[in-house]
């Protein structure tokens, strides 16, 4: 299973970036689909995810009100907009594939496959 991320970049505070991720490979169930980051120096941190089916979404605090996540099911794709950036929305970002049933989604641990990761920059 392969997930390609792309969409990040360098914005100004305030601005806007859309992420995206395709998942692609050999058969495999998708029960959510997540984005997670880390900076510099800092631990791997949730962002949001998305369940496949229903379309349950979840977000960390800090992110809450000015990120949406989405997906296209049948593209296997999520997608991550993020709106009135902020410079501690600097970061690498990660999208990860959990294949089954999880509470924990919040918990980096939990997905199997994960992306290559694409960084976002936000300049104040």
């Amino acid at each position: 299973v392969q997930l390609q991320a792309s969409g990040g970049g360098l914005v100004q505070a305030g601005g806007s970036l859309s992420l995206s991720c395709a998942a692609s490979g050999r058969s495999f169930s998708t029960y959510a689909m997540g984005w997670f980051r880390q900076a510099p120096g800092r631990e791997r941190e949730f962002v949001s995810a998305i369940t496949w089916t229903v379309g349950y979404t979840f977000y960390t605090d800090s992110v809450k009100g000015r990120f949406t996540i989405s997906r296209n099911y049948a593209g296997n794709t999520v997608y991550l907009q993020m709106n009135s950036l902020k410079p501690e929305d600097t970061a690498v970002y990660y999208c990860a594939v959990e294949t089954s049933y999880s509470n924990s989604l919040f918990n980096a641990s939990t997905y199997d496959y994960w992306g290559q990761g694409t960084l976002v920059t936000v300049s104040s």
